[in-house]
């Protein structure tokens, strides 16, 4: 899979530099990352190599607390409880849950990630439709083919409450781009057919793709997202129930 060019990763043999008594994460030192750094700013900071905007460390750090938990009811808080129950360690419980990570649970962004970014430079950048058409051209050629388009509708709510929050959120800080704009525009048309929403993975993978980041780091943004949640998760099934119960 090629990284698109117009959205650089640094590609550098060595991100943080190890030697005695020094730690050099890409050129700055541990303690002026423990000083002056926010967590968001250093996730950005590992992937993309440089500081982000004080605008857009807060929408990264808004879209990994909307993907922090969803209860008891994803396949990887599941697994990670039922892990954990059969007297597994607390890391292993975690891994477990992320290793359920899939394309129809937590990697969806990376599949909406991808249609956006490559729709957005095919319809819109080269063959120059609109947005709206655009949109229409992706809705068709899914339902021709009777696929489901990844960002769109949940399982267990009628309107994510999330997207509305973080389309917000990116226009107030004015980090929103052509990819928002044609995830918007696809949900509008959803909407009037299917009466189908945008969630979760739709709306942080259009955010991040007009912050620049390719659909490849779609997984682990949630992943970082969505550990403490399975830390929490995991210390409830552990301390308030007995092991391996069979009503999990």
């Amino acid at each position: 899979m090629a990284i698109r060019k117009e959205i650089p990763i640094p590609l550098e043999r060595e991100i943080t530099r190890i030697e005695p008594n020094s730690i050099v994460v890409r050129g700055v030192k541990i303690e002026d990352l423990i000083r002056e750094w926010n967590f968001s700013e250093v996730v950005w900071f590992l992937i993309k190599g440089e500081r982000p905007t004080p605008e857009r460390a807060r929408m990264l750090e808004a879209i990994l607390v909307a993907m922090c938990d969803h209860g008891p009811t994803p396949a990887s808080t599941k697994a990670a409880r039922l892990i954990v129950s059969a007297g597994s360690p607390i890391q292993a419980a975690i891994a477990g849950g992320i290793l359920a990570f899939g394309d129809h649970h937590a990697g969806a962004i990376e599949l909406a990630m991808k249609l956006f970014q490559e729709s957005v430079e095919e319809l819109i950048e080269e063959r120059g439709l609109s947005f709206k058409e655009a949109a229409q051209a992706i809705v068709d050629d899914h339902f021709q083919r009777d696929k489901k388009i990844p960002g769109y509708g949940h399982r267990y709510h009628k309107r994510d409450p999330r997207p509305p929050a973080l389309i917000s959120l990116a226009r107030s800080l004015e980090v929103d781009g052509p990819h928002l704009r044609l995830a918007v525009e696809i949900e509008k048309i959803l909407s009037e057919t299917k009466g189908i929403h945008m969630n979760i993975d739709g709306a942080s993978g259009a955010i991040l793709s007009d912050m620049g980041f390719p659909y490849l780091t779609g997984r682990g943004i949630f992943a970082i997202g969505r550990v403490p949640g399975l830390l929490a998760e995991v210390l409830l099934e552990l301390l308030a129930y007995k092991p391996f119960r069979k009503d999990l």
